[in-house]
């Protein structure tokens, strides 16, 4: 959620702190404003809405001599979105500007400490409490620094912090804790920034701040430290650049109406990459690099616990079925949310897996911390390189899948399901899985690209098939086996995307209730290719048309049976069953963009949510 972008260097900051601004957007926001400090003190300016807005507010502001300042988009948690609630904050004095993400758990215990000190607050929000806690700490010690890092010694929660102060205008002051942060090093210009794509244009060589650590930021230097105080005083960190492989294209729509859509089309591409250099055909295998070194240790792995929230959390729910019918590993799918706050009973022998498109879920972070807390060995599956649970898991795979900008997620939903099979191929062929059968599962995924092209070229009729049902009130969606979880995803967009209720259903349990919602205006879409449990799919198809409910089926090419019971077919070409979800989200996905773009909805950035959720 929420964007910082920080600058300091010899450029005139508005334009670039904007044009980071407008690169956050996809993170979803209700508010942005700066702050920036010229030789005449601070200034800020904040707007309720769009970053366009923000930008017409600051023509003719005379602040070009600025070089220095923070900004930031506001997706609100603690005080409703206005401009008064927008970031950045700031103290009694207007001196100290501070950009937050994350939450302060404790800023009403705060809050009412430093009123009584004779503090004024001027928002609803729990950020303005670390403003007056720095302003309270400058007056205790020589220099901001010490003054954040002392305040955040009082806050109990999460944040990535930019801080900046009018008496002391050569520094940014930069601080983390379960919400990512990154320095970008530049030419006689720094930067600190929330994601990267903020930035690519100015520089590629980042600094990835841990959690509990403090960074000053000036125009030509930077250091880190310790958020915390050791024996010996403050510990000081040793951080190298590293660079970032990605580059401005790849952010960019390339004459698509919405990222969402460019995401999609670029699935073909996105499995290339994810199976790359990971197929050994001939062996019927998979060679990971993240975990090649760790094979002994997983083939001694009895259970695996995947842990994961939303899209990611329906991928480990295709991966249970995967790990469990081809590599014969039990395996339980618990939504990370509820994972850590349950007491989950770990084996000597268990593996957590914590699948995340950023790497920097809250809740899936909070799993892997409280796994290896229990000394279990953990694994990721991400698509950010040097995330959070990138760095805090013991091993893992990346994606490949590139930057996602939309925030519901496609493209990184398809290389999830590709990782997890080729992390199944990895765990099989050191159990009991046949060179056979690895051999027909590394076939069927190399034929994957060329599979998932045959569907886009459906969109036209799949966009007719849209505008039949934009104005649906509800839905429900249904699958069996891989395809349960499929009918979960689905539900997700129908829900962020086109703003339609939607049910989601194992098609077995559509009798235990559900089916008292069916009559002639509640559709429900059916995904029933020819697979093992097909005969039963077509079973509930049936149930549904006794009942008179409008069906839109996806089933197999050439299976011309469902066209008698359903109002609308969508054919997929065959694969192997596991395989299947991978090929049939693509439709759907085109299905529910479609619904969005004829209602009008802004589809890259859906109403109240946000891309990465760092907080709970």
């Amino acid at each position: 959620m929420c964007g910082i972008v920080g600058y300091i260097g010899k450029k005139e900051v508005v334009p670039i702190l904007i044009n980071g601004l407008k690169r956050l957007e996809y993170r979803g926001y209700d508010s942005a404003g700066v702050a920036v400090l010229t030789g005449n003190g601070a200034h800020s300016k904040r707007v309720l809405g769009r970053v366009a807005g923000l930008e017409d507010a600051l023509q003719g502001n005379g602040w070009q001599t600025a070089t220095i300042g923070i900004a930031h988009t506001r997706w609100a948690t603690h005080g409703k979105p206005s401009e008064a609630n927008a970031h950045p904050h700031t103290d009694c004095k207007g001196n100290i500007w501070v950009a937050h993400n994350g939450i302060v758990e404790n800023y009403q215990e705060l809050k009412k400490a430093l009123i009584e000190a004779g503090h004024e607050f001027k928002s609803e929000t729990d950020t303005e409490v670390l403003a007056h806690l720095i302003e309270a700490e400058t007056e205790k010690t020589d220099n901001l620094f010490n003054a954040v890092r002392h305040a955040l010694s009082h806050v109990r929660g999460a944040y990535g912090l930019a801080v900046i102060s009018a008496t002391e205008p050569d520094k940014i002051i930069a601080a983390r804790n379960s919400s990512p942060l990154i320095l970008g090093i530049g030419p006689e210009e720094n930067l600190v920034a929330s994601d990267a794509s903020a930035i690519i244009n100015l520089t590629k060589e980042v600094i990835y701040l841990d959690d509990n650590e403090i960074a000053e930021v000036t125009a030509d230097s930077f250091r880190v430290e310790s958020l915390e105080f050791g024996p010996h005083g403050s510990e000081k960190r040793v951080k190298h650049p590293e660079t970032i492989e990605w580059d401005e294209a790849a952010i960019a729509k390339d004459g698509h109406a919405h990222f969402m859509h460019k995401e999609i089309f670029e699935i073909p591409e996105v499995i290339r990459n994810s199976i790359r250099g990971r197929l050994i055909v001939e062996e019927g295998r998979a060679k990971l690099g993240g975990i090649e070194n760790h094979k002994d240790e997983l083939r001694d792995v009895e259970r695996v616990l995947i842990t994961a929230c939303g899209t990611a959390h329906v991928a480990g729910r295709v991966a249970e079925y995967m790990l469990e019918e081809y590599a014969g590993v039990p395996t339980e799918v618990d939504i990370a949310s509820e994972f850590r706050y349950r007491k989950p009973i770990f084996g000597k022998n268990d593996l957590l897996l914590a699948i995340s498109q950023s790497g920097e879920t809250a809740d899936t972070l909070a799993a892997v911390k409280e796994a290896k807390e229990k000394g279990v060995t953990t694994m990721g599956i991400v698509n950010v390189v040097g995330s959070s649970i990138s760095r805090d898991t013991d091993f893992g795979v990346y994606n490949h899948a590139g930057p996602e900008i939309s925030v519901a997620s496609t493209k990184a939903f398809v290389s999830q399901l590709i990782v997890s099979s080729l992390f199944t191929l990895f765990l099989g062929r050191q159990r009991e899985m046949s060179l056979t059968m690895g051999k027909r599962i590394a076939e069927e995924l190399k034929q994957l690209p060329e599979l998932v092209k045959v569907v886009l070229q459906q969109e036209d009729a799949i966009k007719a098939i849209a505008a039949k049902y934009k104005d649906m009130p509800a839905i429900m969606t249904l699958g069996r086996k891989y395809n349960a979880p499929l009918a979960a995803e689905v539900a997700i967009k129908f829900k962020e995307l086109c703003y339609i209720p939607a049910i989601d259903l194992p098609a077995g349990e559509m009798k235990h209730g559900s089916l008292a919602l069916i009559d002639k205006d509640f559709p429900t879409l059916a995904i029933a290719p020819v697979d093992s449990v097909y005969e039963k799919m077509k079973s509930n198809i049936e149930e549904i048309k006794a009942r008179v409910g409008p069906i839109i089926a996806l089933t197999t090419e050439g299976n011309d049976e469902l066209s008698q019971y359903a109002s609308d077919v969508i054919y997929i070409p065959k694969t192997l069953e596991m395989l299947t979800p991978i090929v049939a989200v693509v439709p759907l996905y085109l299905l529910t963009y479609h619904i969005a773009a004829l209602k009008g909805h802004d589809i890259d950035k859906p109403r109240n949510l946000a891309k990465s959720v760092t907080v709970e």
